[in-house]
């Protein structure tokens, strides 16, 4: 992969990512962010983020929106680098580390 790369992010809300989420995964309901890997090395991907999810999961985690959308995004960008928890085990819990380690980076650095 070259060290220079683009990723594209769509902020949308429940109605479109549910279109999408029944399209490409047959998952009749919203969901909170979906990533599409490209086979081009200078393209890596698009993330889709719904907003409205993002506020409802903000809200019941206690965190403000700007977090939770950094976290979605940082969840859809692992997605884009290759890491899948939908297998659940190690892989779950990598991902899930990788997030936590990159979203505490963004609050140290005062970006969140």
């Amino acid at each position: 992969m070259s060290s220079e790369c683009e990723v594209s992010v769509l902020l949308t809300d429940d109605t479109e990512i549910k279109e999408l989420n029944r399209a490409y995964r047959k998952i009749d309901r919203p969901t909170d962010v979906l990533s599409f890997p490209m086979k081009d090395p200078r393209m890596l991907g698009d993330i889709v983020i719904s907003v409205d999810r993002a506020e409802e999961q903000a809200a019941r985690y206690g965190v403000d929106l700007d977090e939770e959308l950094s976290r979605l995004l940082i969840h859809g960008a692992l997605h884009l680098a290759g890491y899948d928890h939908m297998r659940g085990g190690r892989q779950s819990g990598r991902m899930k580390k990788r997030e936590e380690e990159l979203l505490n980076e963004l609050k140290e650095e005062g970006i969140v």
